[in-house]
């Protein structure tokens, strides 16, 4: 298996959003916590020869980061028209051997069926914009409803939230990690050049998926 350092070295090359949009709350998901987060779901054995699915894959960071890791294939769904470009071209970049799949939709009301375990990676909306409040709640959902376990960013403090929304359906939190995700000014309403904030890991297994 190849270091977590390695891992992230490789996902430099991974482009952003090229024109980014706030209602969305496209931030791009950091190298180092990509690589952190597949890095453990496949220490898990949650990568290695299963099916990945990306629930709003934007660019796809995490997406690409699991396929390096050896899966079965790995499936990216994202709203953004823009953004599956640049991850079709990303994918380009850092040519993984797994088959990659990019699929445009609703993440919470993704088009796609599975007939085998599924492992969830993905980084939801925080929630942070007015009208999108909960927003994660909706992709965690999915997640419940499509995959066996599953690997969420979030903002800190959502534990209670995170284990209670678990309990109600189906699923148990395993694993948590306070993380950092570097923010770069992109928005009008940004007023620092950079900023971290504070995000917290979940690993979920989830008792009521069940194959199609």
């Amino acid at each position: 298996m190849a270091t977590k350092r390695s891992l992230a070295t490789k996902l430099g090359v991974v482009a952003g959003f090229e024109n980014p949009r706030a209602t969305l709350e496209q931030y791009p998901t950091p190298p180092d916590l990509a690589a952190h987060v597949v890095h453990l779901a496949d220490l898990q054995g949650d990568v290695d020869g299963r099916t990945v699915l990306d629930l709003g894959a934007g660019t796809g960071m995490f997406a690409l980061a699991a396929a390096l890791r050896g899966p079965a294939r790995v499936v990216g769904v994202e709203l953004d028209r823009t953004a599956l470009t640049t991850a079709r071209r990303n994918e380009r970049r850092i040519a993984a051997s797994a088959p990659v799949h990019w699929i445009q939709g609703d993440a919470t009301r993704p088009p796609v069926t599975f007939s085998e375990p599924v492992t969830v990676v993905m980084n939801p909306p925080f929630g942070a914009q007015d009208g999108n409040r909960n927003a994660d709640r909706s992709f965690l959902a999915t997640a419940s409803e499509l995959a066996t376990v599953s690997y969420s960013v979030h903002n800190a403090g959502s534990r209670e939230f995170l284990e209670a929304f678990a309990a109600d359906n189906g699923g148990e939190v395993t694993h948590a990690f306070a993380a950092d995700f570097a923010v770069d000014a992109q928005f009008e309403h940004h007023t620092e050049g950079s900023r971290e904030l504070d995000v917290e890991v979940y690993r979920i297994e989830w008792e009521s998926a069940s194959p199609a």
